[in-house]
């Protein structure tokens, strides 16, 4: 019996099947999506990733600009992907099947497995950083409590969407509202004071973001009853939470003139901010779940019979001694990177699925390879290196050197100003729209 036809076949569970062969339940609704994609988008993490956007010089009202932008790209890219699972009823990495194959689909689930323990590692850093700085308290305890408490509620992961939805959104609201209104009564600069300087390089930033969600969100969009409130609660629950998230990273460091990770500083400096904090940290321990479920569902892309929750337990480990030596300054270019690889699979995904007929869309372990796709994708990713160089320093320099010098061969200005996730979503869109072409033709050729 083939994957697909067991996933349909199979009896349901309460919750998330524990095997890629069990068919999963839909019993999840558009309240549901909204409140766990609203929740996942409400993270310190965004706020310490604002630094980014924020440039000596550019105008208030431009960097905010840039985050509108940028969350609405990624999120519409996110909610394309989260209606393909709902309908589908898989995972993302077994959704890809349809596109490169079986086999084929093993790669961008290889390169899925590094970044989803990246993400883990980096949510369970940022979350024992900000408790320890609010408690004055050494970090390693706040590693190994949030450590610990992703990989349970990756256990039972349906439960705590549910509970997400239900209660936890609510208190993170309350806390960035009270946040969102001690900000502003600070002083701020003036809106318009500044030059437009790396616009495009700023909504790259923030495009990061949703983007680094695609490969997950069917993960739990399986589990969503239509296709539409899939698509209505990931692209606007995430899209309105990174809009409302970067803007309140944006305005603290403008109010307090923070930098770097010090935007929690900007945060703490507000009266009862560490209250606010501290809300927001506890809530955060929902994205480092979703990561370490999300590891253990895509490695059943490969091992379709072996038991998620003992996965997620192995994951949630390697994230949890990660997370004791990582240094959170590997970052911002591990953002660019992660934008680098995925925007333009969201694009080749999101035109190859609008484009096949429903029902042709074959996620089983007889999936043919369609090794014609690696095309655009793989042009996509070059179109981003040659348009922004990841940056690397240290052992890693030698890879922005490379690309910058091929930036020179081709006469490409290296402080082009471009938007890298814009040049690299084109490509790789009208690249997949030629190769799905000779099939939209024939079909059409063939109807009465």
């Amino acid at each position: 019996m083939s994957t697909s036809d067991a996933v349909r076949t199979g009896a349901p569970t309460a919750d998330a099947p524990l095997t890629l062969t069990e068919r999963p339940v839909a019993t999840l609704g558009l309240r549901d999506a909204l409140g766990l994609w609203g929740n996942l988008g409400i993270s310190v993490l965004l706020p310490v990733a604002a630094v980014f956007v924020v440039l000596p010089g550019r105008p208030l009202a431009l960097t905010i600009g840039a985050v509108v932008v940028g969350a609405a790209v990624g999120s519409v890219l996110l909610g394309l992907a989260a209606a393909a699972g709902a309908r589908e009823r898989v995972p993302t990495m077994v959704l890809l099947r349809g596109l490169l194959g079986r086999r084929t689909s093993w790669l961008p689930t290889a390169l899925n497995l590094v970044q989803c323990v990246g993400w883990a590692t980096f949510e369970t850093v940022v979350i024992a950083e900000a408790a320890s700085r609010v408690l004055d308290a050494p970090r390693w305890p706040f590693v190994l409590l949030a450590g610990g408490l992703a990989t349970a509620m990756a256990l039972r992961p349906l439960g705590v969407v549910r509970l997400l939805a239900r209660y936890a959104v609510w208190a993170a609201l309350a806390a960035i509202g009270y946040l969102f209104v001690e900000v502003l009564w600070q002083p701020l600069p003036p809106l318009t004071d500044g030059s437009a300087t790396s616009f495009w390089a700023a909504v790259d930033v923030v495009v990061a973001l949703p983007v680094s969600w695609v490969p997950l969100v069917a993960d739990y969009t399986r589990h969503v009853r239509s296709g539409r409130a899939a698509f209505a609660g990931s692209a606007l629950g995430y899209g309105v939470a990174t809009v409302v998230m970067f803007t309140l990273g944006v305005l603290a460091l403008a109010a307090y003139g923070s930098a770097g990770l010090d935007v929690v500083d900007a945060l703490l400096a507000v009266p009862l901010g560490a209250v606010a904090v501290l809300v927001l940290v506890a809530v955060e321990l929902d994205e480092a779940f979703a990561n370490v479920y999300s590891t253990a569902v895509s490695a059943q892309n490969v091992v379709a019979r072996l038991d998620r929750r003992l996965l997620a337990l192995v994951v949630g480990g390697i994230a949890t001694g990660l997370a004791l030596t990582v240094d959170i300054a590997a970052y911002e270019p591990f953002l660019f990177l992660i934008g680098a690889v995925f925007v333009p699979l969201a694009g080749v995904l999101a035109v190859a699925y609008l484009t096949t007929p429903r029902g042709e869309w074959d996620t089983s372990d007889a999936a043919p390879a369609r090794p014609l796709f690696l095309l655009p994708w793989t042009a996509g990713f070059l179109a981003y290196q040659l348009t922004l160089p990841t940056y690397f320093s240290g052992p890693g320099a030698g890879w922005t050197a490379w690309w910058t010098q091929r930036q020179l061969d081709l006469g490409i200005d290296p402080a082009n100003g471009w938007s890298a996730s814009l040049v690299s979503l084109a490509v790789a869109v009208a690249l997949t729209a030629l190769v799905r072409l000779p099939q939209v033709v024939r079909r059409r050729v063939r109807r009465p």
